[in-house]
């Protein structure tokens, strides 16, 4: 028996472990961009629907940043995710998030149980749906105005509309009652 041959088998050993390694981060990879793109396309539909330019779902924690801010929350809690265990922090503020959205476009509460389980239906629903962006519908339920996009701090005080917004909107300011006609 030659000594040599067993290292001819270690290396066939080792080259099938970097072949195994070799395919398996490649089909991480791959499911890496697929769930990318499956993400990026609707929420840059739901950015257009909402004023926001659809190009900032695509760059990489400035859509999750942009995404928070959408739903009235800070967009810093992006930066949880960069620690240890800091996504769940980030993922609980998305998901507040993502209840005020889909208030916006006149979904129900419930309709957030869709986005946590499958985000990417969830957008394709409210970006490529008919389901209409409106903001008011936010301040109407008793919650925080989004920070970005249409209605931006303008429903910021429930109950008060700035002045030159359209009083026919259901959270409108309080207006004065008619005087009462005068007798000649």
């Amino acid at each position: 028996m030659d000594p040599y041959d067993s290292y001819t088998s270690d290396e066939q050993a080792f080259a099938s472990l970097l072949l195994v390694w070799g395919i398996a981060l490649a089909l991480v990879a791959a499911i890496l961009v697929v769930n990318y793109l499956l993400v990026a396309i609707p929420l840059s539909a739901v950015f257009r629907k909402t004023g926001i330019a659809p190009w900032k779902a695509w760059v990489p924690f400035y859509s999750t940043y942009t995404w928070l801010r959408l739903g009235g929350q800070s967009g810093h809690w992006v930066w949880a995710s960069l620690v240890p265990y800091g996504g769940v922090v980030t993922s609980v503020f998305l998901y507040l998030g993502m209840h005020r959205t889909g208030r916006a476009f006149g979904k129900e509460s419930g309709f957030v149980a869709l986005g946590i389980l499958l985000p990417w239906v969830w957008l394709s629903i409210l970006g490529f749906g008919r389901a209409e962006y409106r903001p008011e519908l936010i301040a109407a339920a008793g919650l925080g105005a989004p920070l970005e996009g249409h209605g931006a701090h303008v429903y910021a005080t429930p109950g008060v509309m700035p002045a030159g917004s359209p009083t026919a909107w259901p959270m409108s300011a309080p207006q004065e009652p008619p005087a009462p006609p005068t007798r000649d």
